[in-house]
């Protein structure tokens, strides 16, 4: 039990990391949308250099994380691709406009809120992308490493589609573990117990604490 706890708060962890370096981007240049290692490698480098500079604020002061990602996750993010394959089918397709709506507000909130806090524990990681195994289609999976002197290499996998505005990220794996897929489970369970109406009002209570 307790190793299988370990190696969850490692994969959650870094998952968060992930998450940092579409936080944390210098918007001096355009990033390079057209190219999906390029925007990812665009990502990293300027999260990591955010990191170094912010570490003390972002232990501080976790606001400022809060702001960080709604300035710059959103432009690199596909928020309704995750929003979509986040929940059933049927419970998406059956779902108002309006509802559509407040889950992706929601949803992103609660991602951000969730893994955001891991920020403040950066150490010396750097990433390194792999090629694509084939041509890029519009839906693809870019597979990299998070390196660190302190530890085995940790594999993670990028999952990106190709829209009007260029690539955007909808969902990672790391070693294995889904980040739509974990809160797939969490939201069945609610879904189980009532719709998407009881959804809505879980995660509006979970934001807002």
């Amino acid at each position: 039990m307790e190793t299988k706890m370990l190696k969850n708060k490692i994969v959650y962890w870094f998952m968060a990391m992930m998450f940092g370096w579409m936080m944390i981007v210098t918007p001096a240049s355009a990033a390079p949308t057209a190219n999906p290692i390029a925007l990812l490698q665009y990502i990293a480098n300027n999260m990591i250099n955010g990191l170094k500079t912010n570490k003390a604020t972002l232990k501080t002061k976790p606001s400022v994380v809060y702001q960080l990602a709604y300035e710059y996750v959103v432009p690199y993010a596909s928020l309704s691709e995750m929003s979509r394959r986040v929940l059933p089918p049927n419970v998406w397709n059956n779902a108002t406009d309006d509802q559509r709506k407040q889950f992706q507000d929601l949803f992103t909130k609660t991602v951000i809120r969730t893994y955001a806090s891991a920020l403040s524990n950066y150490e010396d990681q750097s990433i390194r992308f792999f090629p694509l195994r084939t041509g890029p289609g519009n839906n693809i999976e870019v597979r990299s490493q998070i390196i660190s002197s302190q530890r085995e290499p940790i594999n993670v996998t990028y999952r990106m589609i190709r829209t009007t505005g260029g690539w955007r990220l909808y969902d990672m794996s790391v070693e294995g573990v889904s980040m739509l897929g974990s809160f797939q489970a969490q939201f069945a369970d609610i879904l189980a117990q009532g719709n998407m109406a009881t959804l809505l009002g879980k995660l509006s209570g979970h934001t807002a604490r």
